[in-house]
């Protein structure tokens, strides 16, 4: 039986809205990407709600390793903390919405955070942007503030999906009771990532469309898991060597103490990051050229080579990128494509444990800021 809600008028008179279908999955799509906050964003968090930035629609989704798609997601948001939110739409009407949709979306989930690159989420996010007539750079304003730290934000993305740091929406005119019941047990169960379906009735009266979002599958247990991380963090050197001595033990500590003491001894400036979970240790050579980022280190075991960043003379330069590439794949175990050169690609902490490969890194990182040196040099 169809419900109402009813809207009183300036002269009091009551106005009954009646509940009605949409007149197909495709309009509620639509919607979705014109109004994101049906997405309900200050129901999922009351003290902190959401805010939605479009990375794009029908995102394709892997299957493999180099695949271009197996599967298209209907939507792909990513919140004010950077965390990707995967958004199924269906209309209560499909039946696939009572079993099929749960399998799918896990698909898309475990597919995405493996064979996602974050650079082609950006990229994506460009080009819907460019298509949709919108400046990238004033969407990212309008989602994190004018002193935002855009590709900060990108690199907390990349780091979200590392560690399957995900939220799967469900989004449907009315959620059938056995997708409840999963999604409840799902958002209970699984951490980080995080479950929930939002319904979004549809009522129609007197020339007039009222759409009411409704979040489904918070229980409070979930809730408080979920919230239980906290605001983001800045972390410091104490913070940054607890957290990677606890998850990596002390050879990757060390590792990352002696990398720590090399940018010292050439005065870098140490940058510690701001994610919620994960920690940075980022140096940066200041000249007066700009910023130029070589590596940087993270509290889950990874070093991570800045080549997307790369932007200031000599390795604005391909082959500059390929000369510093073949450097560092000289150490065992480490190997860089060139399609990486305008990538962040990782190799694990636990391949420089060894001295002589910590020797051969720290070289070819000496090299690079003579050859931005010499650089500087000639340009002045």
């Amino acid at each position: 039986m169809a419900g109402k809600i009813y809207l009183l008028s300036g002269d009091s008179d009551l106005i009954a809205m009646e509940e009605a279908p949409y007149d197909s999955e495709k309009l509620l799509q639509e919607m979705l990407v014109k109004h994101p906050d049906l997405l309900a964003g200050d129901q999922i968090n009351s003290e902190d709600p959401r805010r939605w930035l479009l990375v794009t629609r029908e995102m394709s989704v892997p299957g493999e390793e180099g695949s271009n798609g197996r599967w298209s997601l209907d939507h792909l948001f990513l919140d004010q903390d950077a965390v990707p939110t995967l958004v199924e739409v269906k209309r209560s009407s499909d039946t696939r919405i009572r079993r099929e949709v749960i399998g799918q979306m896990l698909d898309y989930a475990a597919n995405a955070v493996v064979y996602w690159p974050v650079e082609e989420v950006r990229a994506k996010f460009q080009a819907r942007c460019e298509e949709d007539s919108q400046r990238a750079d004033a969407a990212m304003t309008t989602l994190l503030g004018a002193d935002c730290d855009v590709d900060e934000f990108w690199q907390r993305v990349k780091t979200n999906l590392q560690a399957g740091r995900i939220r799967m929406v469900f989004l449907a005119d009315a959620i059938p009771a056995e997708l409840r019941r999963v999604v409840e047990f799902l958002n209970e169960q699984m951490d980080p990532a995080e479950v929930i379906a939002i319904e979004v009735k549809q009522f129609i009266g007197t020339g007039v469309k009222t759409l009411v979002p409704r979040v489904i599958g918070q229980s409070e247990t979930a809730r408080q898991k979920k919230s239980s991380g906290g605001a983001a963090r800045q972390w410091d050197e104490a913070s940054f060597f607890e957290a990677l001595q606890s998850r990596r033990g002390t050879p990757e500590c060390e590792v990352a103490r002696k990398c720590l003491a090399w940018a010292n001894a050439r005065k870098l400036r140490i940058w510690w990051g701001q994610g919620k979970h994960d920690g940075s240790l980022i140096p940066v050579y200041d000249n007066d050229v700009g910023k130029n980022f070589i590596f940087s280190l993270w509290t889950y075991g990874k070093v991570e080579l800045q080549f997307q960043y790369m932007r200031t003379p000599p390795f604005a330069e391909l082959a500059m990128r390929q000369k510093f590439a073949r450097r560092l794949c000289e150490i065992d175990g480490v190997a860089i494509a060139d399609e990486a050169l305008t990538r962040r690609p990782t190799f694990g902490l636990e391949l420089l444990v060894d001295p002589e490969s910590l020797t051969k890194f720290l070289a070819a990182c000496d090299w690079a800021l003579a050859e931005i040196d010499n650089a500087t040099t000639r340009l002045g």
